[in-house]
């Protein structure tokens, strides 16, 4: 009696489960935007769905309802990785300030994985079919075009805290009084000199957005013209297609950054990329972290930085520097290095989070990506911050500001300044505090960022695009917003009351004339 109670049990929740089919394009070919890709892969995965994942970075987890498209080719073509260089970023040979410049290499770089023959492959097939496209947005905003192909609602996915560019697909830009864009170093409250740079950031950004509209347009036309042909689709205009997705899912969350005011299609699911069991470490660093009784020390410059490009001279004082120290160290490092001190220890790749998790895990010297600034908190490690580029300025100041990091710039004098960041957060267990209140924080949700992921996902899709959840903002212009029109009306009845004012001055003036002649006449 009970196996059949539990049969009837086990299909009656079969019957409430649907799986849809969802397309997951994080196509670019960094590594950590693979990561945050692959985060969606395995829980909407682990909810029963349907994945097709389109990306340079193969999952390596095979599973009856995974499909890849794979584009690992276009890592070859990788410009932006080629342009992280620690020598030259040393000498200020380059510039990752020049938006005009990172907007078109990530239209090019996009357009050359929409363009790759697997792609193309894909799309052409017109059995291919989805519930839901989620889109990596990331300085362009080409994959918005396979909800065009497939005729379905799509979700934007950012892999930064909130700012102006996001905001604006889906509601309004924050104003930039208090709302800093993610390049800036500066966090609020501002001084009135760095609210006119904030301001003018903002409408130096959009005069960059509509440089760059041609450009982008027409890599959309080149990426998804053939295969809305061969479906005998008419593809809408770039500029409105973006505007049209359902909600945001973002890598945020308001322990990481700064409390915003924001639209209810925007959700921060920060920290979904961790796995809730933690994988175990390989034997030998499980060993080293176990035995480390000073405690570890880890660094890293992230999965982008080469590390041969780090100064010969850098590597050594930083070496130096190091074997000063109790602790061992723990250097993310893909090259070689010579006469390394016995408490350093070298690995090309490292598991962070589980270095991380482990108890004797006392520091975290990093470059300030949002993925590593999450985990420090989801674990509680305090960090060193060096910020090479992109958000990471903006990561790093807000990690000082909410006290559980210190900030040494890049330079050829960071090592001598690191030496001193180190001894003050082992010294001082303010730090530590810190980051295990803002973990607390950080853990402290109604749900757990994986599982609202999926609800949001699968909300959008069970209501059809979730149109209710669209702000009215998107459909109010500018001149609305900021009342130009009453300004105008207001400006155009002073003008009239003025010229009634001086007509009737002027009458006056003139019936009085009029009368005193009279009176002259008279007399």
């Amino acid at each position: 009696m009970n196996k059949w109670i539990l049969i009837i049990l086990s299909l009656a929740f079969l019957s409430n489960v649907c799986a849809y089919k969802i397309l997951v394009a994080f196509a670019y070919p960094g590594k950590s935007h693979s990561i945050l890709g692959e985060g969606y892969v395995r829980h909407l995965l682990e909810a029963g769905h349907e994945v097709t994942y389109i990306t340079a970075h193969p999952y390596k987890k095979p599973h009856p309802n995974l499909r890849q498209i794979l584009i690992t080719s276009v890592i070859d073509k990788f410009e932006f990785a080629q342009s992280l260089d620690v020598t030259k970023m040393l000498a200020k040979e380059v510039d990752f300030k020049d938006m005009f410049g990172i907007y078109e290499v990530m239209v090019t770089i996009a357009n050359r994985s929409l363009t790759h023959e697997n792609v193309q492959k894909f799309m052409m097939d017109p059995n291919e079919k989805f519930d839901l496209v989620v889109a990596e947005w990331l300085y362009h905003h080409l994959y918005a075009g396979f909800a065009t192909i497939f005729n379905c609602p799509y979700i934007w996915s950012s892999s930064l805290e909130p700012h102006p560019v996001v905001l604006d697909l889906i509601d309004e830009v924050g104003n930039p009084a208090y709302f800093p864009d993610h390049m800036s170093p500066i966090s609020p409250p501002f001084s009135f000199t760095e609210r006119v740079g904030e301001l003018w950031n903002l409408i130096y950004l959009y005069r960059v957005l509509w440089f760059v509209r041609d450009t982008e347009e027409q890599a959309f036309r080149d990426s998804f013209g053939a295969a809305a042909a061969k479906r005998g689709i008419t593809l809408p205009n770039l500029y409105d297609l973006k505007y049209n997705s359902s909600m945001m899912l973002a890598n945020s969350h308001y322990s990481l950054g700064d409390p915003q005011r924001l639209p209810t299609n925007y959700v921060g699911i920060g920290g979904y990329h961790i796995q809730d069991e933690i994988p175990p470490l390989p034997k030998d660093l499980q060993k080293l972290m176990d035995s480390a009784t000073d405690g570890v020390i880890y660094f890293s410059l992230g999965s982008m930085v080469r590390s041969e490009t780090i100064p010969v001279e850098l590597k050594t004082q930083l070496l130096n520097v190091f074997s000063k120290l109790k602790q061992t160290i723990i250097w993310k490092f893909d090259g070689e290095l010579e006469n390394v001190p016995k408490n350093v220890h070298i690995v090309k790749w490292a598991p962070q989070p589980s270095i991380l998790a482990h108890p004797n895990a006392k520091i975290f010297i990093t470059h300030g990506g949002l993925l590593s600034t999450t985990e420090t908190i989801h674990y509680g490690v305090p960090i060193i911050g060096i910020p090479l580029f992109s958000d990471q300025f903006l990561n790093i100041k807000r990690a000082v500001r909410k006290g559980f990091a210190l900030e040494v710039p890049l330079a050829y004098d960071t090592p001598a300044k690191l030496e001193v960041a180190i001894k003050e957060i082992l010294s001082n267990p303010k730090y530590r505090e810190k980051v295990k209140e803002l973990s607390f924080i950080y853990h402290h949700r109604e749900t757990k960022p994986g599982k609202t992921l999926v609800h949001w996902v699968e909300h959008v899709i069970q209501t059809k695009g979730a149109p209710h959840l669209q702000s009215p903002a998107l459909h109010v212009p500018l001149y609305q917003k900021l009342y130009l029109d009453l300004v105008a009306l207001i400006i155009l009845g002073l003008m009239i009351v003025k010229r009634v004012l001086k007509a009737l001055c002027c009458s006056k003036t003139q019936n009085k004339k009029k009368g005193e002649d009279k009176k002259k006449k008279r007399s």
